[in-house]
């Protein structure tokens, strides 16, 4: 039963990898986490962990079914006081052949579906004391990679929308925070036929997004690391260029998160 000091937390993409790994901390330092995914198996058992979790299914790309959603958070909870927006997808374009449907399959969940969340939960953010509104997006964003287009222009649109809306919703004092994590050890990059450099722990990298959104930073990337090698590609472009394209030679091509 919800107290009424009780901080209530929307996570998506909370069935796997980081998504789940939020909601169970969330959870466990206890918040009333409303947790959605689109495999409701794999929510359920999530819940089971903690009674401070309620599941609720929804593909976040279908219009109707975020209206339907909307309706059931409102049922659990008048407001929203965080949301942590992390359902996404990524699928590599492959030349000289690539699938070009990819782009838009891929624009439809990380773009399209965060954008119907933010439509869905700002309502719900608004009736809050201390709106917070949480997107995560990727470190890919901050130089170009080979396969990448699909996943790095969907991140890339996310992070120019949330800039933009954070204009839009100072004036309602709802704070907008984008995370850019690196890699992380999650079901999605274990797919990845490359190397990740300074691959992280899906527990540790849980933590450091909850402990840095206490703050409510404008944008937050980590791990500092990977944020400096990747600042190389804006100071030395000939040179990254000449780098990823021999990495796409040797098949060693490291784009998503």
């Amino acid at each position: 039963m919800q107290t009424s000091n009780q901080k209530v937390i929307w996570v998506t993409g909370a069935s796997s990898g980081l998504g789940r790994s939020i909601a169970l901390q969330l959870a466990n330092r206890g918040a009333l986490v409303i947790a959605s995914a689109r495999n409701r198996q794999a929510l359920d058992e999530l819940a089971a962990q903690n009674a401070n979790i309620r599941a609720l299914a929804c593909d976040i790309t279908d219009a109707a079914e975020c209206a339907a959603l909307g309706a059931q958070i409102a049922a659990i909870s008048p407001h929203i006081d965080q949301a942590i927006l992390n359902a996404g997808n990524c699928e590599y374009l492959d030349f000289p052949d690539p699938d070009w449907a990819a782009v838009r399959r891929v624009m439809e969940v990380n773009f399209f579906g965060t954008v119907n969340c933010v439509e869905l939960v700002l309502p719900l953010l608004r009736a809050a004391r201390r709106p917070h509104l949480v997107v995560i997006a990727s470190q890919a964003t901050a130089a170009p990679f080979p396969r990448a287009e699909a996943y790095g222009a969907s991140k890339a649109a996310l992070q120019y929308f949330c800039a933009c809306l954070r204009l839009d919703l100072a004036c309602e004092k709802i704070d907008v925070s984008v995370v850019n994590p690196g890699f992380v050890d999650t079901p999605l990059t274990r797919k990845n036929d490359f190397e990740m450099p300074f691959l992280m722990d899906v527990e540790q990298a849980a933590s450091r997004v909850i402990g840095k959104l206490a703050s409510r930073p404008r944008r937050y990337s980590f791990p500092m690391r990977l944020s400096l090698l990747l600042g190389l590609s804006k100071l030395a472009p000939g040179l990254w260029q000449k780098a990823m394209t021999a990495s796409k030679k040797s098949s060693t091509t490291p784009p998503g998160t």
